[in-house]
């Protein structure tokens, strides 16, 4: 599983996303809240870049109480966010030009989008991550 904003993937597919409430931003609680159910089953491989929210005390904390490792990450390195050069493009392109008037539009279409998605997309977004990973 590879972690990011919310947005939560494994090489067979989407097992989380968290739609923030309407005028709502994460923040250092929101986020560590997030990883408390993952973090407990010792059995996941968070990737994470190093905004200001995942470094936050509270996610630290979290960590830190369940023994995690925390591998550095380069600064500005997006092409080692999966999110940014895999995920988040292509779904952008699946919206482009549709629009919505309810939050429950945009959930059921994001949702339709990502049960259509052949099971091998994601190992292959986490093939590129190792590759990109190995040239730093």
């Amino acid at each position: 599983m590879f972690q990011h904003d919310g947005h939560s993937f494994f090489a067979r597919g989407i097992i989380h996303i968290d739609y923030l409430p309407s005028k709502q931003t994460i923040n250092g609680n929101y986020y560590a809240a997030l990883l408390d159910p993952y973090l407990v089953k010792k059995k996941v491989l968070f990737h994470q870049d190093n905004t200001r929210v995942h470094t936050y005390p509270a996610p630290m904390a979290k960590f830190n109480e369940f023994r995690y490792e925390l591998l550095p990450h380069p600064a500005y390195s997006l092409d080692l966010v999966p999110c940014d050069y895999f995920l988040f493009p292509n779904l952008k392109k699946w919206f482009e030009g549709k629009r919505f008037t309810t939050r429950e539009q945009l959930i059921a279409e994001t949702e339709a989008y990502f049960e259509g998605l052949d099971k091998s997309y994601y190992s292959d977004g986490l093939k590129k991550l190792e590759n990109h990973w190995s040239k730093c």
